[in-house]
């Protein structure tokens, strides 16, 4: 085993933590200084998520045909080349574009880091799925704190500087220490159309379901949920406190998540994590007294999340051979859960129901999630050989 994988890949991952909270970091300063519009934040936003299920759907399925190393090198390169652009940007249009283009590259990180890190560690597949995930909550800690320290002192471009600077570290490690994989040799057309096969076509539409709820649930709670809080009465410390403590409940759901599923199973430790999410995000619409509110939320971010990735993991088993395409493109379907989750809350927020339907909205969603699982079925031998 290749003890770099790891750590390069969860360094990866850490950038789509950095990008999941640095356009939220900068929007207020934006609309302060006039360069966007509340139309034009909405368009950028929607932009470079538009680009990661794009990246996601590409170059996941590229990964399959011409190797993983390559591949997740020019990935992280792109987003970073990109991500400094976005700093020089003079207009909404041209921020837009720059942001679309880091999202191709962003979007085929993911899927190929965890194929990397499942093919690194066979036997422990769902702990090094959850454990490299623990750098996306841990990158969108660290970029929300900088952007504390940072804007105001440097404006902020700094912010999106400092988001390019680990490439010229992360980049020359991959290209020394990043093993190479057995490329398939074949059209990517092929590469999905094993999606399809007798055995998986079934799985593969499960999949797109559990992802797609996942990420609704992912993205739409760290857009709204301390406007939603805010909108419930507490105090807007406690909402953005709250959305830290999500975060941070994250982090320990991802290092727990991961040695459960590899004990008891990936798939029940899934649709259980799933069905953790509906509990704790229903208990959310009570307005609790005290300290305890705090507690719900840690342990809404700690099911929440860890479900999402479980799904990945749980894709890293069912697929052999097309591992990164299969897991690319329930990532990239599931991008459009991230792009109609702040929808949804927007929604519910505008027509003045957020609490507390917004959290019994998102509990059912959680429950559609465990449905998708549910419908993925067991993996067997017969499914596996049908991938190759």
């Amino acid at each position: 085993m290749n003890k770099w994988v790891l750590p390069l890949c969860w360094t990866a991952v850490l950038l789509d933590g950095f990008d999941l909270v640095v356009l939220g970091t900068v929007i207020p300063v934006l609309l302060q200084e006039k360069l966007f519009t509340t139309a034009s934040a909405s368009a950028v936003s929607t932009a470079g998520l538009v680009g990661m299920m794009l990246g996601a759907l590409i170059i996941g399925t590229i990964t399959d045909v011409i190797g993983r190393r390559k591949v997740m090198i020019w990935a992280v390169a792109a987003f970073s080349v990109f991500t400094l652009a976005c700093a020089v940007a003079q207009d909404a249009t041209t921020f837009g574009v720059f942001r679309f283009l880091a999202g191709l590259g962003l979007g085929g990180c993911l899927p190929t880091a965890i194929a990397l890190v499942n093919e690194a560690r066979p036997q422990q597949g769902g702990r090094a799925t959850t454990l490299i995930m623990t750098g996306y909550h841990v990158g969108a800690v660290i970029t929300a704190l900088l952007g504390i320290v940072l804007i105001p002192q440097l404006g902020w471009r700094s912010l999106f500087v400092v988001g390019a600077l680990p490439a010229l570290v992360l980049v020359p490690l991959m290209v020394k220490h990043l093993p190479e994989t057995v490329a398939r040799k074949a059209p990517a057309r092929e590469a999905v159309g094993s999606l399809f096969k007798p055995g998986l076509r079934k799985a593969t539409l499960a999949f797109w379901m559990a992802s797609f709820m996942g990420l609704l649930l992912v993205y739409g709670l760290n857009t709204w949920l301390p406007q939603i809080m805010r909108s419930a009465g507490y105090e807007l410390g406690t909402a953005l406190a709250l959305l830290l403590t999500l975060n941070i409940g994250a982090v320990v759901g991802l290092l727990i998540a991961g040695t459960v599923a590899d004990r008891i199973g990936v798939r029940p430790a899934a649709i259980g994590w799933f069905a953790g999410a509906v509990v704790f995000l229903a208990l959310l619409s009570i307005k609790l007294p005290g300290q305890s509110i705090y507690v719900a939320v840690l342990l809404a971010g700690c099911f929440v999340f860890s479900a999402q990735v479980l799904v990945y993991a749980y894709a890293g088993r069912v697929y052999e051979e097309n591992r990164a395409t299969g897991i690319g493109w329930a990532a990239g379907i599931g991008r459009l859960g991230a792009i109609s989750g702040p929808l949804l809350g927007g929604a519910l927020l505008t027509a003045g129901l957020a609490h507390p339907w917004g959290f019994y909205a998102f509990a059912l969603v959680a429950a559609l999630g465990a449905v998708g699982v549910l419908a993925v079925g067991m993996p067997s031998k017969t499914v596996v050989q049908h991938t190759r």
